[in-house]
């Protein structure tokens, strides 16, 4: 798993936001999946809806181009539609991943 990072999204849907929700999340999956350096990218969801997680695995290379280029088109709705209420990153981030998760806490692979 070296120079592979690994983003664990954790998520509460806002209320009564789950079917735009989930609609913005198949275009950023479908969308993602196009990246060269993405190994994987899947969610899944509360049986109530309220909550998701989003786990992401790049090549460690690939990661700021996903944030800046594939996600970026999508990320002011994204953020309307939900909280985040935590990411863990797993991996060797440099700063440039670092500027881009200020607000997450990163376990170093070894």
């Amino acid at each position: 798993m070296k120079n592979e990072i690994t983003c664990v999204f954790n998520l509460a849907v806002n209320d009564g936001q789950f079917p735009a929700f989930k609609e913005l999340v198949s275009r950023v999956v479908e969308a993602t999946s196009k990246e060269p350096g993405t190994l994987s990218y899947v969610y899944s969801v509360s049986e109530d809806q309220h909550t998701a997680h989003i786990v992401e695995r790049y090549r460690q290379e690939d990661v700021v181009s996903h944030v800046d280029h594939t996600f970026a088109p999508f990320a002011e709705t994204f953020l309307s539609l939900v909280t985040i209420t935590g990411l863990t990153v797993y991996g060797e981030p440099d700063d440039e991943i670092r500027k881009r998760s200020v607000w997450c806490r990163v376990y170093e692979t070894f």
